[in-house]
C-alpha cells in the first residue's frame, strides 16, 4: 500500500522544483499578459463591443460590472486552486483573461483618444511603471521570504471601501479623483504582496496556474489604476 504523503507548499520543496515551479508560473502569468493584449486589440477593433465598453461606465451599469467581476475573480482563482483538473485551470485562467480584456475597453479606449489629443503615449508609460511596480514589490517578497497572508483582511475591506467610495460617487455625483486611483493602487500593489506570497506558502507543486491567475488579477489592477492617475493629471 502506497503511504500517503500530504502535499507540500512549494516553500516547502526542493530548490530545483521551486525554480521549476516559479518558471511555470511566470510563463503562465506571461502568456497571459500577452493574450490580454492580443484579445484586447481585436476587442477594439469591433465598434459593437467599444460601444458596449462606453456604455458600461454610464451610471449603475458600472458599479453592477464592477461588482459581477469582482465575483468572477473570486469564482476563477478558487476554481483554479480547489480542483485538481489541469484542463479546468487552463479554461479558468483563459476566460478571465478574455473577461479583463472586456473590462478594459472602455479605459484603454479613452486612454488612446486621450494619447492621440495631448502627444502623450499613456499606456507605454503606464505599462511600464506598472511592470516597474510589480516587479519591485514580487522581488520584496523573495527577498524577504516572509508570509504576507495577514493582508488578506486588509484587502477585502479595502474592496468593500473602494465599492462603497464608488456607490457614494454615484449617488452624490462626486468624482473620486486622482486620489481614489493613488488608493487604489496601494491596494493593488498589497494584492501583489499577498498573492505573490501565496505563491510561494499556500500553493503546491501543481498549481502553478492558479498562482499564475492570482498574480495576473492583482497586475491587471494596478495597471488599470495606473491609467487612470495618468489620465486624471
Amino acid at each position: 500500500m502506497e503511504e500517503y504523503r500530504p502535499a507540500l507548499p512549494v516553500s516547502a520543496l526542493e530548490q530545483d522544483q521551486k525554480v521549476a515551479f516559479y518558471k511555470k508560473t511566470y510563463t503562465y502569468l506571461a502568456f497571459s499578459v500577452l493574450l490580454f493584449v492580443v484579445v484586447e486589440y481585436l476587442f477594439l477593433q469591433v465598434d459593437f463591443i467599444v460601444n458596449i465598453g462606453l456604455q458600461m461606465i454610464q451610471g449603475w451599469t458600472w458599479l453592477v460590472v464592477l461588482g459581477l467581476f469582482m465575483l468572477a475573480t473570486n469564482y476563477a482563482e478558487r476554481l483554479a486552486l480547489r480542483s485538481k483538473d489541469k484542463t479546468m485551470h487552463h479554461a479558468a485562467l483563459f476566460l478571465y483573461v478574455v473577461a479583463e480584456a472586456f473590462i478594459f475597453v472602455p479605459l484603454i479606449f479613452i486612454a488612446l483618444q486621450f494619447s492621440e489629443v495631448n502627444g502623450t503615449a499613456v499606456l507605454t508609460q503606464a505599462a511600464i511603471m506598472t511592470l516597474a511596480l510589480f516587479t519591485g514589490l514580487s522581488a520584496i517578497v523573495f527577498m524577504t521570504k516572509k508570509d504576507f497572508s495577514f493582508l488578506s483582511s486588509a484587502l477585502t475591506i479595502g474592496g468593500f471601501l473602494a465599492i462603497g467610495l464608488i456607490v457614494a460617487g454615484m449617488i452624490f455625483g462626486f468624482h473620486l479623483g486622482l486620489w481614489f486611483s493613488v488608493g487604489m493602487v496601494v491596494l493593488a500593489g498589497g494584492s501583489i504582496l499577498y498573492q505573490t506570497s501565496n505563491m510561494i506558502h499556500r500553493y503546491e507543486e501543481d498549481q502553478y496556474v492558479a498562482a499564475s491567475l492570482g498574480l495576473f488579477a492583482s497586475l491587471m489592477l494596478l495597471f488599470w489604476y495606473i491609467i487612470s492617475i495618468f489620465l486624471n493629471e
